[in-house]
């Protein structure tokens, strides 16, 4: 018994020396103090403290802080120089990034960026990194921290005029190539938070969970996202791509040895199964979307599809159910476990996160309403109908949002919005005139007076039955009091389904006058004239 556990403690610290020899290598560039645009508080804080953090977890580190052009150049081109024989690469960035036309770009502090040709000479690709990153080493991380609301951007974007909308809000989805992971400040087109504190609230929850003994990069960055949205009320949600083949682990525990399995097997079933176990229990449809997406051939497909068909059914038994007032009058508000809280089953603890309060739900549905985009009943209540008129206003406004879903940014793009966005559609029996749909009227006409023929000319064909005359001056007086429209007074007598499945009919309005109406055929709109 002695032996073997000699033999093991042997094992252990051969296969963590092993692991602590791997060549890492990891680029940190933070920008703060930008010349022509306000300066950003906490970039350069976040790069210098990642910077450490990367050292203590064995990482041979090249860090570039407020960087011009000439400086970012340098910076990516030592970095790239030492990929050369590295097992795993890093790259993190904090400060200004943007997009446009779909790819990403690192922004100078001497970037001024005034029209479109500026981009090509004063920011820097971010695949530029990514590329080299990618070719020379075989696993990859990415951290971006970049996706604040930018004024460099809205320069480009005043300079562009009617191109402008190929410049998106914050960063894009970025496509990865096999054994890399791309994670993100926030989600793909929106704008994250620089915080109050030392760091901002992504890296400063990078700094806590990144490196944690035993501990996969995938649930780590689990830890990371449910601190961001707690820290941030829920505004922010980072963000990640994902084409690794197995476990990331930065820090080995004393119990575990392969610091990256580069197989699929035990390893990567693992971190499908530590997925799961965080999401299972949500009712937020978009984790078990983003579930099937990451494991497109996974062991929970078929619960992940069938909870998606529960959360939907219980969406719409939602919208159909009354809602009973709460004290001061308005619906009482329901409350939910948001994404990324497990639910008590599941034996994890997370912050709960409140459902889209119902007030901003009702604002954006009479916003949507007001602008053409039929959102249905001002509920408060978000379900496919509100869905769909945003995706209308997203698509005819051409709007990037990042999700269908109701948030403060969201009612803000519409109140800026003040013309009718979704065109206005009448019903069958109207028309649209001045911008508003009117019901369209049908008077009756009388026929022309017959006209005198002479005993020569040859007789005329016989009126059909049907054929409408003018009443004398007699029964004009007793019809005074009947609606000059036929068609309203068939309103007013005829009940609904009267004529179901007739083509013509005919009955006396109260005032003592016959109409006739006929249509086409079963299902066409009635002409009703009086007789």
């Amino acid at each position: 018994m002695h032996c073997l556990r000699m033999i093991m403690t042997i094992f252990l610290v051969l296969v963590c020396s092993q692991a602590l020899a791997e060549k890492r290598v990891a680029l940190v560039i933070g920008n703060s103090a930008y010349q022509h645009v306000p300066k950003l508080p906490n970039p350069d804080n976040d790069a210098g403290d990642m910077a450490g953090k990367l050292k203590d977890l064995g990482f041979e580190v090249v860090v570039g802080r407020d960087l011009d052009l000439a400086g970012v150049r340098k910076t990516i081109r030592d970095f790239v120089g030492k990929l050369d024989g590295a097992d795993l690469a890093l790259f993190y960035y904090a400060g200004h990034g943007l997009q446009v036309n779909g790819e990403n770009y690192i922004a100078p502090i001497d970037a001024r960026l005034l029209s479109y040709i500026d981009l090509e000479f004063e920011a820097v690709p971010m695949n530029l990194i990514l590329s080299a990153m990618e070719r020379e080493t075989r696993v990859n991380l990415v951290f971006l921290d970049a996706c604040r609301d930018n004024p460099l951007a809205v320069n480009l974007a005043r300079s562009m005029g009617t191109r402008s909308s190929s410049i998106g809000r914050g960063l894009a989805k970025v496509g990865t190539g096999i054994g890399s992971l791309i994670a993100f400040a926030t989600q793909p087109g929106n704008v994250a938070l620089d915080g109050a504190g030392r760091n901002s609230p992504f890296t400063a929850a990078l700094l806590r969970h990144l490196g944690k003994p035993g501990r996969d990069i995938t649930r780590e960055l689990i830890d990371v996202r449910r601190d961001v949205l707690e820290a941030t009320d829920g505004k922010q949600v980072p963000w990640d791509n994902s084409s690794l083949t197995g476990e990331v682990v930065l820090k080995p525990s004393t119990t575990q040895g392969a610091v990256v399995p580069h197989g699929g097997g035990a390893a990567d079933n693992a971190a499908e199964l530590a997925y799961w176990d965080t999401i299972k229990g949500s009712s937020d449809r978009d984790l078990f979307d983003a579930y099937l997406q990451q494991y497109p051939a996974g062991a929970f497909v078929s619960l992940a599809k069938a909870k998606i068909r529960i959360i939907e059914r219980a969406a719409a038994d939602e919208a159909a159910r009354p809602q009973t007032p709460a004290a001061g009058g308005l619906p009482a508000a329901t409350e939910q476990v948001a994404a990324l809280t497990p639910h008590t089953d599941s034996g994890l603890s997370g912050p709960e996160i409140a459902e889209p309060n119902r007030e901003l739900v009702r604002a954006i549905q009479k916003e949507l309403n007001r602008i053409g985009c039929r959102a249905g009943s001002e509920d408060g209540l978000w379900g496919l109908g509100s869905r769909r008129a945003l995706e209308q206003f997203a698509r005819l406004g051409k709007v990037e949002l990042a999700a269908l879903e109701p948030s403060s940014d969201v009612l803000e793009r519409l109140r800026t919005q003040k013309a009718r966005i979704c065109p206005l559609v009448c019903a069958q029996n109207q028309q649209l005139k001045a911008g508003r749909c009117i019901d369209i009227k049908r008077e009756a006409k009388l026929p022309e007076p017959s006209k005198t023929r002479s005993t020569g000319e040859t007789p005329a064909k016989k009126a059909p039955s049907n054929t409408i005359t003018a009443p004398d001056d007699a029964k004009r007086k007793s019809f005074a009091s009947c609606p000059d429209s036929a068609q309203l007074a068939a309103r007013q007598t005829l009940g609904r389904g009267s004529g179901r499945g007739r083509t013509a009919m005919s009955a006396t309005h109260a005032c003592g006058r016959i109409f006739a109406c006929a249509r086409a055929a079963r299902g066409q709109p009635w002409d009703c004239n009086w007789r």
